[in-house]
């Protein structure tokens, strides 16, 4: 399908459940995407961070952008993560992930070798010219070691190479930046801002952004929905107190002990341990290398379900 310029609204990074063999779950997949779209999501985002879709192989992702254009049929968009260290490596994954039916493609800056601006924005004119698909840029620099300049990206939505944004850089000041010069800048209509952070999604809506990618809306897709129709309705009041709900129940992500594991594993498997005991996937196993948590972490996660009246 065609993704509205601009996408809207609650866009959830589909996590990547998993078998204890660490093989796609495609029935837990297929239960997690029916799980989004009864709680009203605008659009699916897999192989994104939260997918762990630098841990998947290529055969697995593959999967996991087949499986979910199958079982959504057409009734959302779907973002496909294109990700990988160079242009040429990301031109496969384009190919690769566009041949299985994503509707777009998100992409990062090149990593693993610290890039230029100019050799950026000739990495995203080259994959926008051979994408089939319109190109999201991807701004996360804790992953790629590398902040997209706010003008760089207004400069190539401008040039009609870049179709939106999806900023997980925490830096709220640069998103400001391209959400007033995509509403602004003359000639610039239809470009999709979007947050990935759980915990200002009615500070950026309030901004001017377009929508939100939030991973913890694997957990309760309903309540992010629910912030941003009252957002988009003017009410402030309960919008926050909607927002400061789904605040308390990130705390999760540190349910994991620092001293034995990273924010990554901690985070993850919180979502997926979630999502476990909520009955939508069959095992939280996260993949490997990532540690997984401990049985009294496990019931932390399950306290934070309680008192958000998820369980």
């Amino acid at each position: 399908m065609t993704i509205p310029a601009p996408l809207t609204g609650v866009v959830p990074p589909v996590c990547t459940p998993l078998t204890p063999e660490r093989e796609v779950d495609v029935d837990s997949l297929h239960r997690l995407l029916g799980h989004l779209m009864a709680g009203g999501v605008h659009g699916l985002f897999v192989l994104g961070s939260t997918s762990e879709a630098a841990y998947l192989t290529d055969r697995q992702r593959e999967l996991v952008v087949s499986e979910t254009v199958r079982h959504v049929a057409g009734r959302l968009p779907v973002l496909a993560g294109a990700i990988d260290m160079t242009t040429p490596r990301v031109l496969e994954r384009v190919a690769s992930v566009t041949a299985a039916g994503a509707d777009a493609v998100v992409v990062t800056a090149p990593f693993y070798a610290r890039t230029h601006p100019a050799e950026i924005a000739r990495h995203y004119r080259l994959v926008a010219a051979a994408s089939p698909v319109p190109v999201l840029a991807y701004d996360i620099p804790p992953a790629v070691h590398t902040k997209l300049p706010a003008g760089l990206v207004l400069e190539l939505a401008g040039e009609g190479v870049l179709a939106g944004l999806k900023d997980s850089s925490g830096d709220l000041a640069a998103f400001r930046e391209v959400v007033s010069g995509a509403r602004t800048r003359p000639g610039l209509t239809g470009f999709t801002v979007l947050t990935g952070s759980e915990l200002l999604v009615d500070t950026a809506l309030a901004l001017g952004a377009d929508g939100a990618v939030p991973g913890l809306a694997n957990v309760d897709p309903h309540g992010y929905v629910r912030l941003d129709r009252l957002c988009r309705d003017g009410d402030h009041t309960r919008a926050r107190t909607e927002q400061e709900r789904l605040c308390a129940l990130h705390g999760m992500v540190h349910a994991g002990d620092p001293a034995r594991m990273g924010p990554g594993s901690s985070a993850i498997g919180a979502f997926k341990a979630a999502l476990h005991l909520r009955g939508v996937i069959a095992c939280p196993a996260t993949a490997d290398p990532q540690v997984p948590l401990t049985e009294p972490e496990v019931a932390a996660v399950g306290r934070f379900l309680t008192a958000a009246g998820l369980l």
